[in-house]
């Protein structure tokens, strides 16, 4: 594949019709899905073995490549579950981290290098354990020997990962929906809409829940991010909001799944910037900055974490909360996900 074709593919992946360049990929997508059915097909059938861990898993994952908002979902679940009393866990792969097949248990002060950003920011947001590892069912076996307190297990991604058995799937989307509608390589799908058929729940993030297209209907809840002002890359009690922030020089960064929706969430308040997308879980050097020349520089909290030890100019961070909205008919998400862990079928 064309170095070009590569670095755009993202882009061509997530238009509402299939790009005329992609045609030629399509012979690989319906290989990819007849490969994708087989595998599945092989772990219901036992073939290829799964296992159950002694505490209940709940994945929060993708039906897409690149991000489209689980760290924010996964921190929301793992507050509203201490609210309810359960003592959770959470297990991640550590993309982009250098841990290779080893399993970590991740700490506020671990490096994102090695055990990757989001892992690093759940860690240090959410309060409760956090182990990576390629093999979740290591992961998950790991956290609860050295946790065994926790009675409920958040898997960050995994959808895919049939290894381990999961009482609950909450499935995130953005506002790129399922793109072209084509599974890898001529789509960003790793698995047909129909999959959505098993899981729990969707949850769309940034928009009015809906349902995907020639996909089944199964609970939709909307999720927002809501920030509340910025604090500085290495203070966190240092505050600032966004009238503090006009009238400067403003160069934002995200190397986040969809950077548009961070320099979105900044032009609703209000603020002029020079937008810096890059790559999602990229590893930041000195040099990315050149273009700061003494600007503010403004990023996400997955940015942070990887900046933190650079020598930067002024540098704010947006952190962000979730909000799940009920669903139509008056349900919360928390209500469906405290029946599964009760034992109880929803009404």
């Amino acid at each position: 594949m064309a170095g070009g074709l590569r670095a755009s593919l993202p882009r061509l992946w997530y238009r509402r019709r299939l790009a005329p360049v992609l045609w030629p990929l399509l012979p690989l997508s319906w290989l990819f899905r007849l490969l994708v059915a087989l595998r599945r097909r092989l772990y219901r059938c036992g073939w290829l073995p799964s296992f159950r861990l002694p505490a209940a898993v709940i994945v929060v994952g993708n039906l897409t490549v690149g991000g489209s908002g689980k760290t924010p979902l996964v921190l929301w679940l793992a507050a509203r579950l201490q609210e309810s009393g359960w003592r959770p866990g959470i297990i991640s792969r550590g993309y982009g981290g250098k841990a290779g097949d080893d399993v970590l248990e991740v700490t506020s002060d671990s490096s994102a290098e090695l055990v990757g950003d989001e892992p690093l920011l759940l860690a240090r947001r959410s309060g409760v354990p956090v182990v990576v590892g390629r093999n979740r069912v290591a992961a998950g076996k790991a956290l609860l020997q050295v946790h065994p307190e926790c009675d409920v297990l958040i898997s960050d991604d995994g959808l895919q990962h049939y290894r381990l058995k999961r009482l609950a799937e909450l499935v995130v989307f953005d506002g790129r929906r399922v793109g072209n509608g084509q599974l890898l390589p001529a789509g960003p799908l790793r698995e047909p809409v129909s999959r959505l058929a098993a899981v729990t729940a969707l949850v769309w993030n940034g928009g009015v829940a809906a349902e995907v297209e020639a996909g089944p209907v199964v609970p939709g809840f909307s999720m927002h991010l809501v920030a509340d002002g910025f604090h500085a890359l290495n203070d966190r009690a240092r505050k600032c909001s966004a009238d503090d922030l006009r009238g400067k020089t403003l160069h934002a960064i995200a190397g986040i799944g969809d950077p548009a929706r961070f320099f979105a969430q900044l032009t609703a308040q209000g603020l002029e910037f020079e937008a810096h997308p890059f790559p999602d879980h990229h590893a930041y050097r000195q040099e990315d900055f050149a273009f700061a020349n003494g600007a503010v520089l403004l990023m996400t909290e997955k940015d942070a974490v990887k900046c933190a030890g650079l020598a930067l100019p002024e540098a704010w961070v947006l952190p962000v909360e979730a909000r799940v909205d009920e669903a139509p008919d008056g349900r919360a998400l928390m209500d469906l996900i405290l029946e599964k862990l009760n034992g109880c079928a929803p009404a």
